[in-house]
């Protein structure tokens, strides 16, 4: 029976969860049920890009033991000796990491999540495992300054990341506005660290394989991860329409010769990512000093009218 009682109040009924989801605090951020697969498909790239890192490690171990190969495995796996298998896995590592971004941006899955993930998997694919490599293909035999390289090309990688990460929102950088990289990037380092063992297994010559070569080296290639050099980005690389179809030849005989000669088509496209990086300076010089005369021509703004 309901109560006639003058100023009676019903008691309120509790909140369902349907108010209670549209009555959120100021600023609250609501959780997304699941992880949708366009977002998964890039990650996952990135992810297997870190295994073929970490297994090429797993080979140059094998390498190094000189242990002998399991039979089982030489009839199941690629007729390639564990040297080889290691850069094998480092180069697929990059070829990965070169497109994960690509089919993020594509798939309109980008995600700082994703920044984060690719950073660490560069710094373990890119930095720590062509240290590890190389210093048990040759580096071991000098200890101490073959351990020092390792570590300078290790920290340089790492540190280069990191500089990026922490770039990455910055509006003011010259660099990248005019389509240019700073300082070689972490899968180009790890090619250009490769330079020695690329020619060994191409030559078979022990020279390559000297420890204080190696070492010298492999620091050379650690100063140019972090250094600030201009470098050439995708962005920047605009062949001319009369030679596109001439590029377009030359890539195919280079996946040819991939394909038939591959390590010293590996020592060729080193020596010329080498000779790219005085064109890179070169070009970014021509870029500033064309912004600076833009700007000095500009016209001034014309003061308010009173």
């Amino acid at each position: 029976m309901s109560d006639d009682r003058p100023g009676y109040v019903p008691p309120s009924r509790p909140p369902s969860r349907a108010r209670m989801a549209t009555a959120e605090r100021p600023g609250a951020v609501r959780l997304p049920g699941g992880l949708t697969l366009r977002a998964l498909i890039p990650n996952a790239i990135t992810a297997s890009a870190l295994c073929f890192g970490l297994t090429g490690i797993r080979f140059a171990i094998t390498a190094a033991s000189g242990q002998p190969a399991d039979p089982a495995a030489m009839t199941s796996g690629l007729p390639l000796d564990d040297w080889q298998k290691a850069v094998l896995a480092v180069l697929l590592a990059g070829v990965l990491d070169g497109i994960d971004g690509r089919i993020a941006r594509l798939l309109k899955a980008q995600s700082r999540f994703g920044a984060e993930l690719d950073s660490l998997s560069d710094a373990i694919s890119f930095g720590v495992a062509p240290a590890l490599i190389l210093f048990l293909w040759s580096l071991q035999d000098l200890p101490r300054l073959g351990w020092f390289a390792a570590l300078a090309f290790a920290i340089c990688c790492v540190l280069r990341l990191a500089r990026f990460n922490a770039r990455i929102d910055m509006v003011d950088q010259p660099h990248k506005s005019a389509g240019f990289l700073t300082g070689v990037p972490a899968p180009a380092g790890a090619g250009l660290a490769f330079l020695p063992l690329f020619l060994w297994l191409a030559t078979g010559r022990e020279e390559f394989r000297d420890p204080l070569f190696v070492s010298g080296w492999l620091v050379l290639i650690a100063f140019l991860l972090i250094s600030s050099l201009p470098t050439l980005s995708w962005t920047s690389l605009r062949p001319r329409r009369s030679v596109r179809l001439e590029l377009i030849a030359a890539i195919a005989l280079v996946c040819a010769a991939l394909l038939t000669e591959p390590w010293l088509t590996l020592v060729a496209i080193d020596a010329a990512y080498l000779l790219l990086i005085p064109y890179g300076v070169w070009r970014y010089a021509r870029v500033r000093r064309q912004r600076a005369v833009q700007t000095t021509a500009a016209p001034e703004p014309s003061p308010p009218a009173p």
